[in-house]
């Protein structure tokens, strides 16, 4: 390993502590200037390998015939919005330019505005017929109203109820009744191979739809590049775009399996997805409450290995030693945290919770953040050899925290 201890930290997964490192080797899907020049991309749909029966097989390989991904696209399609959101951006340049010395130059005082307007175009779909819609919180960040625009043409004012940036998810409601909705399925139980549709707006061309592949599951943020949420993500290989953000990831049946939400920057064919059911969670939460409340402990975590065991018990740098080659190592635990309180030190290994075990830091932050605020968990750990299980108490994670 080229890395040392210390500097390896600084890229293991975090478990509720809103790490301000934002979007690392991956964008989200929005905030592209309105008066950008789109170039088009054509792509050839080739077949992929799916999971998919022997008459969608069929279907799809009769060029001219239906198939499932036309019935998919044809079931859900109306329900896909396009989303316009605009945000005032405050201008740091008005005083300066007023400085005496730039008017001396200038002739004068120069007009310039001290708000500019920042315009973007993202997606969603609609979850009940009376307007109540989900898409990317990175979608309508900054904004309040944003404009909703049906496949059909017709257009509303849509209220952001509530937007949750930690798992970047949001709500909006729209005044009507009798929409198109979608219906939603189950992505726990997706298996790599299996087919996966696209539907949205990229880069300004609605109605877009792309065929590929679920590529796998349980990407952790931290291997997305995204530490700062907390998601287990979709990686599919389905062309996505900015201008995706928010709409559905489908499976052959045409039902959403997930949000389309980021892709790699410097890949092609990387696409990531939030899973329905965590979208659905949290939208409901959005939708009761305007906000969300994320169990979490306040401790950083890594994955052992053995290479990794050898590193640590060969830095003179470290307190601690590891007697083990896996397991869940805590490296960092934050003050006047729940893991603090608890008693929860740097060096122990979580092997267990409520009795299950654990395997990665992905597993621990599931585990966590399927529990309730106040509630207990009993966490197994080995510290210096010894097993022992520790009561923690998850609290509300800190809205405000940045470190």
């Amino acid at each position: 390993m080229n890395l040392s201890f210390k500097q390896l930290a600084t890229y293991v997964a975090l478990l509720a502590v809103g790490g301000g490192a934002g979007v690392v080797g991956s964008q989200y899907l929005i905030n592209q200037p309105s008066s950008e020049n789109y170039s088009s991309f054509p792509t050839v749909l080739k077949p992929h390998s799916g999971s998919g029966d022997q008459t969608t097989a069929t279907a799809a390989n009769n060029p001219g015939s239906s198939n499932f991904i036309a019935a998919a696209v044809e079931k859900v399609g109306p329900a896909v919005v396009r989303i316009d959101a605009a945000r005032r951006i405050a201008n740091d340049f008005p005083d300066a330019l007023q400085n005496p010395l730039f008017r001396r130059f200038f002739g004068g005082d120069l007009p310039v505005p001290r708000e500019r307007v920042e315009r973007g175009t993202g997606s969603g779909f609609i979850l009940s017929a009376d307007g109540r819609l989900v898409t990317n919180a990175h979608v309508v960040a900054g904004t309040n109203t944003v404009e909703v625009t049906l496949k059909d043409g017709r257009t509303f004012e849509g209220e952001v109820v509530g937007a949750d940036p930690v798992t970047d998810v949001a709500v909006v409601k729209i005044n009507a009744s009798n929409l198109p909705v979608v219906t939603l399925g189950r992505s726990d139980n997706l298996v790599p191979g299996q087919w996966a549709i696209a539907i949205g707006n990229p880069l300004g061309l609605d109605n877009t739809v792309t065929a590929g592949i679920i590529s796998a599951t349980g990407r952790s943020s931290s291997q997305v590049g995204v530490p700062d949420k907390r998601v287990s993500f979709i990686q599919t290989d389905a062309a996505i775009n900015p201008g995706n953000s928010g709409g559905p990831l489908l499976n052959d049946r045409g039902e959403v399996i997930g949000i389309n939400t980021a892709i790699r920057a410097d890949a092609q064919g990387l696409g990531f997805a939030i899973p329905i059911e965590t979208a659905k969670r949290v939208g409901e939460q959005l939708f009761a409450k305007g906000r969300v409340e994320h169990p979490y402990l306040g401790i950083q975590m890594v994955d052992l290995t053995a290479a990794l065991r050898k590193e640590i018990n060969e830095d003179r740098g470290t307190d601690f030693k590891v007697n083990q080659d896996e397991g869940v190592l805590i490296v960092r635990v934050f003050e006047n945290s729940p893991a603090a309180q608890s008693g929860l030190q740097q060096g122990d290994i979580i092997q267990k919770i409520d009795g299950k075990q654990v395997k990665t830091a992905g597993d621990v932050q599931a585990r966590v953040e399927a529990s309730e605020i106040g509630s207990s968990l009993q966490v197994e750990i080995n510290r210096n050899g010894q097993v022992r299980t520790v009561q923690v108490k998850p609290g509300a994670f800190p809205a405000n925290n940045k470190s």
